[in-house]
């Protein structure tokens, strides 16, 4: 990862209007259908929360803004991206597992399996800082509608919350939310993400 100069990316306009703002965040909301990565999560024996945490990162690894974020007042381009989830700890409390991305799906999946069980049995933290990361949290077992993340004015990167999936007849849908640093990307640049992600879901 390296520093860059704003003005020298098309990221400068952005950079300069929303940097100082007090609310720099947006949220977009979208209901996906996610039957066919529920169908492979169950023909194939893989985590559902994996599977949305690689499409994620597959989406994003497209858009060259995601490669770019504001950190400490800075901009800060990265070389790699990575996913984040919460992990249910062994101590009943929560901890966060940073997962590399990779477009090699088993090795992801053995990443993540490997990652998140020990985040679990030591109840430490897994960070990645020399890369990008995608912020998730999975409210699996609750019917939600949507979410709005919040601002600490401490973390700038992108984050994604959902919470349980719903079976109609013959599909199933999920709705999730995208929230983001105005200065990173605009909201053209986060609604292309979300229609990546759905097609790679549904051609996955």
């Amino acid at each position: 990862m390296q520093e860059v100069n704003p003005k020298d990316t098309t990221r400068a306009y952005a950079f300069e209007m929303w940097m100082k703002s007090p609310m720099p965040m947006v949220t977009l909301i979208k209901t996906l259908d996610v039957t066919r990565l529920r169908h492979i999560s169950r023909e194939r024996g893989l985590k559902f929360n994996m599977l949305m945490c690689w499409c994620i990162g597959q989406a994003a690894s497209q858009i060259k803004e995601f490669y770019m974020l504001p950190v400490g007042g800075r901009l800060i381009k990265y070389d790699a991206i990575a996913v984040n989830t919460i992990v249910a700890n062994s101590q009943g409390e929560v901890s966060s597992c940073d997962i590399p991305f990779c477009q090699d799906l088993s090795r992801f999946n053995e990443d993540y399996l490997r990652l998140t069980r020990k985040v679990t049995d030591t109840c430490e933290n897994h960070d990645i800082t020399d890369s990008m990361v995608i912020g998730t949290s999975a409210l699996a077992q609750y019917d939600i509608d949507g979410a709005v993340g919040m601002y600490s004015g401490i973390f700038n990167n992108p984050f994604m919350i959902w919470g349980a999936y719903r079976r109609h007849w013959f599909k199933t849908t999920l709705t999730v939310s995208f929230q983001f640093h105005h200065a990173q990307m605009d909201g053209a640049h986060a609604a292309r993400f979300l229609d990546l992600f759905q097609k790679g879901i549904s051609t996955f």
